[in-house]
């Protein structure tokens, strides 16, 4: 025991999903019986030399090993549990924890740097870390713009900014006022959707959407983020645009909290609303701070107070210059705010650093339309009116579009790596549609793995793990007492999972999972980005022709093979040591 808990402290996320397995199978090894403990996938072990036959019965026909003679079957499911709750605090003992690296960068496709010739940047929540005071401020902003222009109720002004009741990567339901999070096969978690401040029960959810969790596909936006504005199902059932709006970006964080606050108010002084209308004018506040540049002139006046991790970026920056690598910056920020904001971080010459600097440059867009050319600005950021017909180092230029970038510098395909904050405006098309490779950059996932490290969380999901595979190895018990059992054991299960979930966020959880499904979000971030990490200073920590290898997690019918193998001695506790940095 005392080896495998070592290897498991050596090896990191695969420690975790080892784990999982050798909790599973520990008591297999003092019995005959199949793995208990093994999500019910790991199937009894065939004989020697003969193979199983396609219609021969799995667990639920008979392969679960009887209660011993004379013992009830209620006295011998609760031995079951005990013996399994024994074995996994057994295998967790007091401090194995911090198995995961919250500065590392996590790879999702096979990536070498070295093969990178050409780095690009976001600007916004990508180089320039932002204070959750922005938060506040836009919140109190848009709140009184829509008391002031909008005459909203004056009574809103009582409300202010909750830091931590959204998440990002939330599903709002315009037409039904709900916001909640939604997991990659279009389910909407339980016990995650909110009218207002206040959660919707389970039971109105699902008859809100005729007696299921399942949000069809035409109420959503395309694959790319977008509106399917010319899709037959959009014409006949989308009268206002899209009855759903995913709220992927960080500045997206008080946007939520003021719509669930305008409905809060709403509600309880029973104002009826139209819901489109809310969702527009909620929308509209908050696009005045930005495009306005109200939020631009608070972090202007007070850069310290604003952006974090400055010193950070300068040594990344400089490090790949010093490497022979290209840099590019492609912002939707105005050239005066990301002069000043550059300065503050990297110093007053840091566009020596960038042989190419393109500001406003309306993304998505810019991914996708051929027809705004390239605009030279001079030094103090006015207008040029020369055409563009090559791009020069330390010029800063304004809109364009990418076919004419791509075109002018020749810097195509997988040489060049982009990292931006949004997975749609700043990854998808370039991975999906150019070829490039892209680093998404997420900055709760530091907080998420300080949580997954914690010994409150890793006991409470490994139990649930153990219990999920006791329920389901014990379901072909259907007698009345049996049947309590199993009930008792849901029951707790639930429980465990609330929690779970509770430690991340109390009203929405994590952004990455549902219960045990992957988000809406997480699909998205899988699918857009090469590799994913907190923050652009997590590239200080890996060598600059290091290659990520992602690592070969099972599928759901590759993990039988790996439990009944541990199970059946194919493969003998010695070699968990060098297994565990298998995954």
């Amino acid at each position: 025991m005392a080896a495998l808990g070592g290897a498991l402290r050596k090896g990191g996320g695969a420690g975790s999903r080892l784990l999982a397995v050798a909790v599973s199978c520990q008591s297999c090894r003092s019995r005959s019986g199949p793995c208990p403990g093994d999500g019910g996938h790991g199937q009894p072990p065939a004989a020697p030399g003969r193979a199983r036959r396609a219609a021969e019965p799995g667990p639920a026909a008979g392969s679960q090993p009887a209660p011993a003679e004379g013992a009830d079957t209620k006295t011998y499911l609760w031995a079951r549990y005990h013996e399994m709750k024994k074995l996994v605090y057994d295998l967790l003992p007091p401090g194995v924890c911090n198995l995961l690296n919250p500065a590392a960068i996590y790879a999702n496709n096979e990536i070498s740097l070295g093969d990178v010739e050409i780095y690009g940047f976001d600007y916004d929540y990508t180089l320039a870390q932002y204070s959750n005071l922005l938060h506040s401020m836009i919140f109190d902003t848009a709140r009184d713009i829509l008391i002031e222009q909008f005459k909203y109720p004056e009574g809103l002004g009582k409300y202010d900014y909750i830091p931590g009741f959204a998440i990002r990567g939330l599903h709002y339901d315009v037409q039904k006022s709900l916001l909640m999070k939604i997991d990659a096969f279009h389910y909407v978690q339980l016990g995650t959707a909110y009218r207002g401040l206040k959660p919707v029960p389970d039971e109105e959810l699902i008859e809100l959407y005729g007696g299921t969790q399942h949000i069809p596909l035409y109420q959503m936006s395309d694959f790319y983020g977008k509106e399917c504005a010319d899709s037959y199902w959009h014409r006949k059932h989308l009268q206002h645009g899209p009855s759903l709006k995913q709220f992927m970006d960080i500045f997206s964080l008080p946007e939520m909290t003021l719509l669930s606050s305008v409905i809060d108010y709403f509600i309880t002084h029973g104002i009826e609303f139209d819901q489109v209308h809310l969702y527009k004018d909620i929308s509209d506040a908050i696009k005045d701070v930005h495009v306005k540049g109200v939020m631009y002139k608070w972090i202007e006046k007070d850069l310290e107070k604003y952006i974090l991790h400055g010193d950070e970026i300068y040594a990344v920056l400089n490090r790949l210059v010093n490497h022979n690598k290209k840099l590019f910056l492609i912002t939707n920020s105005p050239f005066s705010f990301v002069d000043k904001g550059m300065k503050h971080m990297v110093g007053k010459n840091w566009r020596d650093l960038f042989d190419m600097v393109i500001v406003q440059a309306d993304k998505p867009n810019f991914f996708t339309d051929r027809r705004k050319p390239f605009r030279k600005l001079d030094d103090k950021g006015s207008l040029q009116w020369d055409k563009i017909s090559q791009l020069e180092k330390g010029k800063i230029y304004k809109e364009g579009n990418l076919f004419d970038f791509l075109r002018l510098t020749g810097w195509r395909g997988s040489k060049v790596l982009y990292f931006g904050d949004h997975l749609y405006s700043d990854l998808a098309d370039l991975m999906l549609r150019h070829g490039w490779r892209t680093g998404a950059i997420v900055p709760e996932l530091e907080t998420e793995i300080r949580i997954i490290n914690t010994e409150q969380y890793m006991h409470s999901l490994t139990w649930q793990q153990a219990l999920t595979g006791l329920l389901e190895r014990m379901q072909m018990y259907q007698d009345a007492e049996s049947k309590q059992v199993l009930l008792e054991w849901m029951k707790e299960r639930q429980e465990i999972r609330s929690l779970t979930k509770n430690l991340f966020n109390p009203q929405f959880g994590s952004i990455f999972r549902t219960f045990h499904n992957p988000t809406y979000f997480s699909r998205r971030l899988v699918r857009f980005s090469d590799i994913y990490m907190a923050s652009i200073s997590c590239l200080l920590n890996y060598d600059v022709n290091f290659t990520f290898y992602p690592r070969r997690t099972p599928l759901q019918h590759e993990a039988p093979l790996w439990m009944d193998q541990l199970c059946t001695g194919c493969m003998k506790t010695p070699f968990l040591e060098e297994m565990v940095h298998i995954r």
